[in-house]
């Protein structure tokens, strides 16, 4: 039997997605990730991407965030797309050589950047492990996933100690598409002391929808949905803004006349997401698909219950004590709204739904997932 002993190691996190100066929230789960397990191990990051903007052949961006040292490595991006994977696999390697020896990289999402781990394992003999968390695996999205991509996911796979899928409606399909490493699911992380409970509820009843508003997330159904809520009802307000195109939004308000009940907002730091949630009644996620979204976590971790898509790994978060699952129908949206607006539906208490949040996705519990993986694999 495998005894768990806690070690303190040196992790190097890579990710084909990672926060920077061009993308300043993509892959922003990756960074929480690793946030989390800097509580236990010593951790740093690499990540490489490429700027078509720039002079320069590589520009190398070290700095410490959130307390991790992150080494950002720009290379000048081209048209010729073999060329940019040739300049990003040299753009890693320079980058790894400023950095420590890692006891174990962790890498994030089977895309060709990931061949980088493969590579530190054939030559340093440096065992590594991959989160995943990309929605092109799930069988919803089989369609649009090349067979180039599946093929190179499997080759990086293959050499990988474990795959960490973030939930277990991805695991399925990882294995459906014929992945075969060893699988075991940890989830996305939330800072529970950061997405702290409400204390009061909001003067005028308050749904809120955050994300990078791209069509999957429906935000102009979302709309439609409070538009025709409020020819009954005059006491909510929506709230729906992100990283994503506002000013559509701002349009598609207007020319419904529903600048008097709905607000848009730009991007928010993380503290401010969590202020809108906490003055918030309702988070309301409307996704044709998802993987294990962060910000329904987040959302009940203030306390604040949500209606969503029944779609991906949300079924594996909301259920009837916490929120109301849905299908794709703008009706069923509407009507569920109407439900909790006119208080038909009653959830756990604020503090039962953080409660549920610390002790299954808290930054300790995550981490300490994360610590025995490691374990695993370096004994």
């Amino acid at each position: 039997m495998f005894v768990y002993k806690s070690m303190r190691y040196k992790i190097l996190f890579i990710s084909s997605w990672y926060p920077n100066k061009l993308e300043p929230t993509n892959g922003n789960f990756v960074q929480r990730h690793a946030e989390a397990v800097s509580t236990l191990h010593e951790v740093e990051v690499l990540h490489a991407i490429g700027d078509r903007a720039q002079q320069e052949k590589f520009i190398f961006d070290d700095k410490i965030i959130n307390s991790l040292r992150t080494l950002i490595v720009y290379y000048k991006q081209t048209q010729n797309p073999v060329l940019n994977f040739v300049r990003r696999m040299q753009a890693y390697k320079k980058g790894f050589s400023k950095l420590n020896k890692p006891d174990l990289v962790h890498a994030n999402v089977l895309q060709n950047n990931m061949f980088f781990a493969v590579y530190l394992k054939n030559k340093y003999k440096i065992p590594f492990v991959v989160t995943e968390h990309w929605s092109g695996f799930l069988q919803i999205n089989k369609h649009r996933l090349s067979k180039l991509q599946l093929f190179t996911a499997k080759k990086i796979a293959d050499k990988a100690s474990f795959l960490l899928p973030v939930s277990q409606y991805l695991s399925k399909d990882l294995k459906t598409a014929g992945i075969q490493t060893k699988i075991e699911v940890i989830e996305n992380v939330v800072d529970t002391d950061l997405f702290n409970i409400k204390k009061t509820t909001p003067a005028k009843f308050t749904f809120l929808h955050i994300s990078n508003l791209i069509g999957i997330k429906n935000p102009d159904k979302i709309i439609a949905a409070a538009v025709r809520l409020s020819k009954e009802f005059s006491n909510f307000e929506l709230q729906i803004g992100g990283d994503g195109d506002v000013d559509t939004l701002n349009k598609l308000i207007k020319s419904q006349q529903a600048e008097g009940f709905i607000k848009t907002f730009p991007m928010l730091t993380s503290k401010e997401v969590s202020d809108k949630m906490r003055n918030s009644n309702c988070f309301i996620l409307f996704s044709v698909y998802e993987n294990f979204p962060c910000v329904l976590l987040e959302s009940l971790s203030t306390g604040t219950p949500a209606i969503a898509t029944n779609v991906g790994g949300i079924p594996e978060i909301i259920n009837e004590k916490n929120g109301i699952l849905i299908s794709n129908s703008e009706a069923e949206l509407y009507q569920a709204m109407k439900k909790v607006l006119t208080a038909q539906i009653h959830f756990d208490k604020p503090e039962r739904l953080h409660e549920y949040v610390e002790n299954n996705f808290s930054i300790n519990k995550i981490a300490q997932k994360y610590s025995q993986i490691y374990s695993q694999v370096l004994n």
